[in-house]
């Protein structure tokens, strides 16, 4: 069974940093991405990443947020700046292996907040 585990949310002002790290049971090498949700809403990618290294990201945080790997460390990362009040959300990672069988980890919070 594969897992991936999120860790590095927390509360952060307006305009400050975080970096959330995702640790994955499995091989990495393949589609990993971040999503985000709020209460109420549906669950929105943020950022993607293929096997290949070519990232996407949402508009709303193109040029602010940054997701990369480290494959050795089976570890995907979220790297945020410039926080928003309405980054807020739980954050999930999403391992997707080619067929469409994907894997979500449990979640971390983010709060931006003065």
């Amino acid at each position: 069974q594969v897992q991936l585990v999120e860790s590095g949310g927390g509360l952060v002002e307006p305009g400050g940093s975080l970096r959330l790290s995702c640790a994955a049971s499995t091989s990495i090498y393949t589609t990993m991405g971040w999503y985000r949700q709020t209460p109420g809403s549906q669950r929105e990618s943020v950022a993607t990443n293929t096997r290949t290294d070519i990232a996407t990201y949402a508009d709303s945080v193109k040029g602010r947020f940054t997701i990369s790997r480290d494959a050795a460390k089976k570890t995907v990362y979220l790297q945020m700046n410039n926080l928003k009040p309405e980054d807020t959300a739980v954050y999930y990672c999403r391992l997707l292996r080619p067929g469409g069988l994907d894997y979500w980890g449990q979640g971390t919070q983010v709060t931006v907040s003065s």
